[in-house]
């Protein structure tokens, strides 16, 4: 079995195949199809011999291929109400190029200014005219546009959700494309702190989104981690856009005894934070670290560049896509697919973090 693993890596551009994964499993093509694609009672024992060959052979399913041929003139949708135009653009990008790579049919509106009745009511029309659609936050968290959705036998897609646990009891009805916003507000948090930073001052999310949420107590949960104090009066209310930035850190800058550090929660903010610091004079890393969340083009169009958090948004949308054609193709089966697919997150630093002024004049 080992001669013949090793023959298949030594094959240049070799793409390992379902039959070889079976022979290396010693189970059936469709024993290995099962276990991969999450479909029919499979023994535990069977399952990890299948996935311990999945990954010593690199097997990868061609979920683009697949989802091509169920594809062709299936209308799909993307509906929006982000305040980040940063987001926006990446969630954008990854969704046209996987709408072109599958030949779906991507239909993307705003539902800017929605209150519940319209958003019912918007939802009821889509559902009779797509197959799937995918949801960004806020809405990947309306239990009123997910249940009428869902009702209808529309497949939809939570992207950058907070997980199966949004939307009430809808979100366990749906299939799931984001990142652990709570270990990666943690990370990124923890970084700080090794820099130096014991005064950090933090910028929430919109309160709508979990994944706000999330990122509030990944930082909680890095402070205790290094027996830092809260300090409420660090934290500020923030909407996910430039404008609520700036609003946010005059608050914290105007602070009596201001942070040393402030970890807005999305780039757009983060980049506003830079722009205040500027205006009052203070140099960013020397006077004030500042870090953002999403690693967007908004990252890196300030000065000095943004330490952010890498959330690949372009790349998970264009895997919702995939996900989504999937749960279209087999919808008619007696179970809903369901997937929840974490994708990992990157610490991406940069110039805009360096150790705290009064630390390196002690040290």
């Amino acid at each position: 079995m080992d001669k013949n693993r090793q023959s298949i890596r030594r094959k240049r551009g070799h793409a390992v195949t379902i039959d070889e994964v079976a022979r290396q499993a010693n189970v059936s093509p469709m024993t290995v199809s099962r276990v991969v694609n999450g479909h029919g009672k499979v023994r535990e024992s069977t399952r990890e011999r299948v996935m311990r060959a999945v990954q010593e052979l690199g097997y990868a399913p061609n979920l683009a291929a697949r989802a091509l041929a169920a594809a062709s003139g299936t209308r799909i949708a993307l509906i929006y109400t982000n305040p980040s135009t940063a987001f926006l653009s990446e969630l954008l990008v990854g969704a046209l190029r996987g709408a072109a790579r599958t030949a779906a049919q991507l239909v993307v509106d705003a539902w800017d200014d929605h209150d519940v009745t319209a958003d019912r009511e918007a939802a009821r029309t889509l559902a009779r005219s797509v197959a799937g659609v995918i949801l960004p936050p806020p809405l990947c968290e309306s239990e009123v546009v997910i249940s009428e959705l869902i009702d209808a036998g529309v497949v939809v897609v939570a992207l950058a959700s907070g997980g199966p646990g949004d939307a009430g009891g809808f979100g366990e009805k749906m299939s799931h494309v984001r990142i652990d916003d709570f270990r990666a507000s943690k990370d990124i948090t923890t970084h700080l702190i090794e820099q130096g930073h014991t005064r950090i001052g933090y910028i929430k999310g919109h309160p709508s989104h979990a994944g706000s949420a999330l990122r509030l107590q990944g930082f909680h949960a890095a402070l205790a981690k290094a027996a830092i104090p809260s300090d409420e009066s660090l934290i500020e209310q923030g909407y996910f856009t430039y404008r609520s930035g700036l609003e946010a850190a005059e608050k914290l800058l105007s602070h009596a005894n201001p942070p040393t550090a402030i970890f807005a929660s999305n780039d757009d903010m983060a980049a506003a934070v830079i722009s205040v610091a500027h205006r009052r004079g203070l140099d960013v890393p020397r006077d004030l670290s500042v870090v953002g969340f999403d690693d967007t083009s908004a990252a890196t169009t300030v000065w000095p560049e943004l330490t952010t958090i890498r959330q690949p948004v372009a790349s998970m949308a264009d895997s919702a896509i995939d996900i989504l054609l999937r749960g279209i193709r087999e919808r008619d089966r007696d179970t809903r697919l369901v997937v929840d697919h974490v994708i990992g997150h990157e610490l991406v630093r940069r110039d805009s973090v360096a150790r705290p002024a009064k630390t390196d004049a002690q040290g």
